[in-house]
C-alpha cells in the first residue's frame, strides 16, 4: 500500500481524507492544515492524525495528496517532488501557467509522478459515451452553480469553467488556434458568468457557458459531429447519443426518417448508454496509484492540468481586452 497524507483539510480535503481512509490502495497516515483550530476539529471527529507542518507529513508518506487553496498549489507540490513523493493535485493545477510548467519539468527530473484532480474525467456519464466521441466539430458546454462564496477567490473560469476546458482537450485531436471570451462581475470581484469560444485548428469550435450566480445547477455538454449528437449531463449522471445512419429501403413504420435537399433519407437512432455507478473522486485517487504501481501515465497528466489551465489563462485574459 502507498503511504499517503493529505494537505489541507478544508470542505473537499475531508472527502480526500474520507476516501483515502476507506482505499485498499492507500495507507493515510495523516494530514496537515494551516488553521490549529480545524485541524484539530478535523483530528478529534475523525480520528485522522495531525501534523504540526507540511514538512513532517511529506517526510512521512510516498504520496502527497494536495487539497489547500490554488495559491499553495506551487509550494506544496515543489516540496513534495524535491522530497520523492508523487503528487495528486486539485484543479487547477497551480496559479500560473508558468508555475505548472515549472512543477512539471521538476516532476520529469526527478522521475516522479503527478496527476490533477480534473474529476469530470471520472464521471460515469462521460465515461460511457468518451468512446464514442470521435472527431466533434462542434461542443457546447453549460456549468451553471448556484452561489456559494467557497470558490470566489478566483474567477469562474478557473472555478467551474477548467473542468469543461479540460474534458475538451481530452476529446478534440487539434492544437487550440484561437480564444474569445466575456466576462461579468456581478457579487465578486472577479467574473461571476463567463462565455468562452475556443477555435481548433481542425475547424473544432467549443462554447463554453459558466455562472456561479444561477438559480439552478446544471453541468451539460453536448457534441456535434459527422451523423451523431453526443449529450452528457455531468449532473445527473445521464448521457444520450443520437446517430444518424442511411436509411433502408424499407423502413420500419415506427422509425423516424430524414431527407435533406438532395433527397438522401438518414434513419435517427435513439441510445441511452448505461451508466455504471462510482465515487469519481475515489477513482480518480485509485487511478493514481495504478499510475505509480505500474509505472503507466496518470490519465490525466500534469500536462493535461497544465493545458487546461493555459486555456483557462487565455480566457481570462480576453476580460482584460
Amino acid at each position: 500500500m502507498l503511504k499517503v497524507g493529505v494537505l489541507g483539510a478544508g470542505h473537499l480535503g475531508k472527502i480526500h481524507l474520507k476516501l483515502l481512509q476507506q482505499s485498499a490502495r492507500y495507507d493515510l497516515v495523516g494530514f496537515y492544515d494551516p488553521s490549529e483550530e480545524n485541524a484539530k476539529k478535523v483530528a478529534d471527529e475523525f480520528g485522522y492524525h495531525s501534523f504540526s507542518s507540511v514538512e513532517e507529513l511529506i517526510n512521512s508518506v510516498d504520496v502527497v495528496d494536495i487539497v489547500t487553496p490554488t495559491l499553495s498549489h506551487f509550494d506544496c507540490a515543489k516540496m513534495a517532488i524535491e522530497s520523492g513523493c508523487h503528487i495528486f493535485i486539485e484543479k487547477p493545477i497551480t496559479n500560473t501557467v508558468m508555475e505548472a510548467e515549472a512543477i512539471r519539468t521538476l516532476a520529469s527530473q526527478k522521475h516522479i509522478k503527478g496527476q490533477v484532480g480534473h474529476v469530470e474525467r471520472f464521471n460515469p456519464a462521460f465515461i460511457a459515451v468518451k468512446d464514442m466521441i470521435g472527431s466533434p466539430m462542434f461542443i457546447e458546454t453549460h456549468r451553471l452553480a448556484e452561489f456559494n462564496p467557497r470558490g470566489t477567490d478566483v474567477p469562474v473560469v478557473l472555478d467551474l469553467m477548467i473542468h469543461d476546458i479540460d474534458i475538451i482537450l481530452s476529446v478534440v485531436n487539434s492544437p487550440v488556434k484561437d480564444v474569445h471570451a466575456s466576462g461579468v462581475s456581478v457579487i465578486s470581484e472577479t467574473p461571476d458568468i463567463a462565455n468562452a469560444r475556443i477555435e481548433f485548428e481542425n475547424g473544432c469550435v467549443a462554447n463554453l457557458t459558466a455562472s456561479r450566480i444561477s438559480m439552478k445547477n446544471m453541468r451539460k455538454s453536448r457534441f456535434f459531429q459527422k451523423d451523431a449528437y453526443i449529450s452528457v449531463d455531468f449532473l445527473d449522471k445521464k448521457s444520450e447519443v443520437v446517430r444518424m445512419k442511411d436509411a433502408p429501403e424499407s423502413p420500419d413504420e415506427f422509425a423516424m426518417i430524414l431527407q435533406n435537399a438532395e433527397g438522401i433519407k438518414k434513419q435517427i437512432y435513439f441510445d441511452n448508454p448505461e451508466i455504471t455507478p462510482n465515487n469519481a473522486i475515489l477513482d480518480e485517487l485509485e487511478s493514481f496509484a495504478d499510475a505509480i504501481e505500474n509505472d503507466t501515465k496518470p490519465i490525466v497528466s500534469l500536462r493535461h492540468g497544465t493545458n487546461a489551465l493555459r486555456v483557462a489563462q487565455q480566457i481570462i485574459d480576453c476580460f482584460d481586452r
